[in-house]
């Protein structure tokens, strides 16, 4: 299996040379580090590139689900069976990044990491957050999902880029969970460790109380449109 590292960055010139540098170091494919420098105006693109990633830049901002996509493309392009998503913020050790690279032997598994909030210390609205869209996305998959915000994931680039994904922001990794699922994808869930830097340090574009909401919605959509689609395809066999 060939794994490709997918780092979204969005005005993340301070943290993003220090990420790209550390998987540098231990990743095993040398080409293997994608950024994608989702219209940032500060330094991320350089900063990235003098690191020692392949930077890939959109024009505009346009989400960290269109930024992901780009980045499987990116990655289908040159040859990966598979990708590790990063943040670029330095949330996720580089350590465990490649750590869930080789967790999972069956490189058409989608590896989720799950991390614990409560022993990182992570923001009590942030673990509100993670716990009420846990619930959610994991009633309308039909399947227990302990961690459906984490970052940090490895997917099989085909078979996701196959799901026809439509959301550009945060809420394309709920999506993509239960896009997943009704495609019988093997979802394979491992503990990972993440780190929350002092509140002062730390830098997110995720909105506590309007991104949850923007994924309940798209995952109402998506699970409706999952359901119709099954409907169909069993109608369509019993006509048979």
């Amino acid at each position: 299996m060939r794994a490709a590292v997918i780092i979204p960055a969005y005005q993340a010139a301070r943290s993003v040379g220090p990420v790209v540098a550390e998987l540098v170091q231990i990743w095993p494919d040398a080409d293997a580090l994608f950024v994608i420098d989702d219209g940032s105006d500060d330094d991320t693109a350089n900063a990235a590139q003098a690191a020692g990633a392949q930077v890939v830049q959109h024009p505009h901002n346009r989400g960290k689900g269109a930024a992901l996509r780009t980045g499987l493309h990116t990655a289908l392009a040159a040859g990966f069976d598979a990708a590790v998503v990063v943040d670029a913020d330095g949330q996720h050790p580089p350590a465990e990044a490649l750590r869930l690279r080789g967790c999972c032997a069956d490189p058409a598994a989608l590896v989720l990491g799950v991390r614990d909030l409560q022993a990182a210390r992570a923001p009590r609205a942030n673990q509100l957050s993670n716990g009420f869209s846990n619930l959610a996305v994991s009633g309308f998959a039909w399947q227990r999902l302990a961690d459906t915000q984490c970052g940090l994931r490895r997917y099989p680039v085909e078979a996701v880029l196959a799901l026809g994904t439509r959301d550009d922001g945060f809420a394309f990794e709920a999506e993509v969970l239960i896009r997943a699922v009704a495609a019988a994808i093997d979802i394979v869930q491992v503990p990972v460790r993440v780190i929350y830097p002092p509140e002062e340090e730390r830098t997110t574009h995720f909105h506590v109380a309007r991104d949850p909401a923007r994924i309940v919605r798209r995952v109402l959509s998506t699970s409706a449109q999952t359901r119709l689609a099954w409907l169909r395809s069993r109608l369509r066999g019993r006509k048979r």
